[in-house]
């Protein structure tokens, strides 16, 4: 078995939790380098996460010759720019959502990887993962019949304490068009319902201004802290969007789909769901069988992760990446930009057209 080296760009929470560990499980790969923000942080880095070199630049990465692949775990903003340098020198890239600051960068980095015959993998939303092809199932068989309703809800008081100070997913010029978890939610809508022709949204900024961290001094927030989004569906379905921060007990995540034959609800916390047919009394757990539910390349990963053993199969084998193309991708970026329009212009917002 050929030995697959990957670099690592950005060594943040995600990386170190779920890339690193989940990429050291799958046989016949070596993580060979590391580049953080400073020299300092990348030798840091290296050291905690036991990596045998840091590399000053995440340019180092890619120039390195013993790299094949390079898993970027940056934010946002540095994430069309290192994508697209990776593939131009010929290394395999899994890149962490989301996927860009704005569908312009998205058009690129897709552009990008046409022009090259590497592998090219987002990291996909996890939401539903354990239970997606059961839920596949149940819509491919009609279960619910015509959708006719999708309600999508995401509400948690992450950002309710105005004292926190400054977040990066809340300064634009480094996580872009993005609001809260809108993009990750709207994947896994995408990935069992279609897409959204068009949307009209209001957002709100309840905590205007934080201390930033790496100055002490108070700064303006520039990312709402709540969204609400009415989008009609391609197949003529509307489906209505809700994401706080700031909602004290606002109970967990979750996705309801309501069809002219029945209802399927998907609690994104525990992988739960309900579902219940047109005339049924009420609605009953959905069982997910263990031959159904997607194995986690180690056990200490999420329920249904296999992010990185995808990634390198799709190396090894050349199966079509799945779960999440930079195609996929593309898409929910341009839903998360049509949503930001909408808000700042008041009008409804066609989503192809952004």
């Amino acid at each position: 078995m050929t030995t697959i080296r990957i670099g690592i760009i950005g060594a943040g929470g995600n990386t170190r939790s779920r890339h690193i560990p989940g990429l050291r499980a799958v046989e016949g790969v070596r993580i060979v380098c590391v580049a953080n923000r400073s020299l300092e942080s990348s030798q840091k880095a290296a050291r905690e996460l036991d990596i045998p070199r840091a590399h000053a630049r995440w340019q180092d990465v890619i120039d390195d010759p013993e790299v094949d692949a390079v898993c970027i775990g940056t934010w946002p903003y540095l994430h069309a720019a290192a994508t697209c340098a990776a593939l131009a020198a010929g290394k395999h890239v899994l890149c962490e959502a989301r996927m860009a600051c704005d569908a312009d960068e998205a058009r690129l980095m897709l552009a990008s990887s046409q022009h090259s015959d590497k592998v090219a993998m987002l990291v996909p939303s996890p939401f539903g993962l354990k239970g997606d092809r059961v839920v596949r199932e149940m819509i491919d068989s009609g279960f619910l019949g015509e959708i006719r309703e999708l309600y999508i809800r995401g509400l948690s008081a992450q950002l309710a304490d105005a004292t926190a100070p400054l977040h990066w997913r809340q300064r634009a010029e480094l996580s872009g068009v993005n609001i809260l978890a809108l993009g990750i939610m709207n994947e896994t809508v995408q990935r069992w319902f279609g897409r959204a022709d068009s949307v009209v949204a209001q957002t709100g900024l309840f905590v205007p201004r934080r201390r930033d961290p790496a100055t002490g001094l108070m700064r303006d927030v520039d990312i709402p802290d709540s969204v609400a989004v009415l989008a009609r569906q391609a197949d003529g379905a509307n489906a209505v969007y809700h994401l706080s921060g700031v909602a004290h007990f606002g109970g967990g995540n979750r996705i309801e789909a309501y069809g002219s034959a029945g209802t399927l609800i998907y609690n994104f916390g525990d992988d739960t769901i309900l579902a219940g047919r047109a005339g049924e009394k009420e609605l009953k757990p959905v069982p997910i069988p263990p031959d159904k539910a997607v194995a986690s390349a180690l056990p200490t990963l999420p329920a249904g992760w296999r992010v990185e053993a995808d990634f390198i199969e799709s190396i090894r084998t050349g199966k079509p990446v799945t779960l999440t193309s930079f195609a996929d991708g593309l898409k929910y970026m341009q839903f998360t930009e049509a949503v930001r329009r909408s808000a700042d212009t008041g009008r409804r917002v066609p989503v192809g057209e952004v």
